[in-house]
């Protein structure tokens, strides 16, 4: 069974973390919910309260995760997106390098809305491929990334699509915002297990 570990901030989408969550669980996927503290935090807890203040108890808290998975990575990755949730993931240098290492190995790193622009970028696995993000945050890459020297250098060759429910490059899997969560999360699903388990979710949760 896949596992899938998905990371929760402080200020997290809902929409985005929540239906990704239910769908893969549908699907028997094995997923964990990650509280990450925001940086420089003291104490760690597993409560997170999202952008709309609604607050969930997620399975374990970073630290734990950390300890737990002692090189053993899962086999996807997943950060919603949401202001400030997206930039309290991009603070925290363990998930820099988790990405990062996720790549390499080819396993699947996903991310949606404001994520790919504000988590992705920086960590220079957008190169040379196709993704896309929330509206407009394509135009603010220098920002995210620190400087505009760096945003062109991690960003070197990668190609922004817009009106697009998600892009799957190769082993990226990014998605535009709250309303295309479902797609996105259906895609999600069909990597992880097989089309037809996708189509029996899909007509089981009566989908459009």
């Amino acid at each position: 069974m896949p596992r899938v570990a998905v990371f929760l901030a402080p200020g997290f989408e809902e929409i985005e973390a929540l239906t990704v969550v239910d769908y893969l669980r549908r699907a028997n996927v094995d997923v964990v919910t990650v509280s990450v503290p925001l940086d420089g935090a003291e104490h760690f807890t597993e409560t997170v309260t999202g952008s709309h203040k609604i607050t969930v108890i997620a399975d374990m808290h970073l630290k734990d995760f950390i300890e737990k998975m002692n090189g053993n990575e899962p086999e996807a990755v997943y950060f919603p997106g949401g202001m400030p949730g997206a930039k309290n993931l991009s603070d925290n240098q363990y998930l820099f390098q988790l990405i990062t290492k996720m790549d390499r190995g080819g396993k699947l790193v996903c991310a949606m809305c404001a994520s790919p622009a504000v988590v992705l970028a920086r960590t220079g696995i957008l190169s040379s491929r196709k993704w896309t993000c929330y509206p407009g945050m394509e135009k603010n890459l220098a920002e995210y990334c620190g400087s505009e020297d760096w945003a062109t250098e991690v960003m070197e060759n990668s190609r922004h699509i817009s009106d697009v429910p998600f892009v799957l490059d190769n082993n990226v899997l990014t998605g535009r915002g709250p309303g295309t969560a479902e797609q996105f999360a259906m895609k999600f699903v069909e990597i992880l297990t097989d089309s037809e388990t996708a189509q029996k979710i899909h007509d089981g949760s009566c989908q459009r």
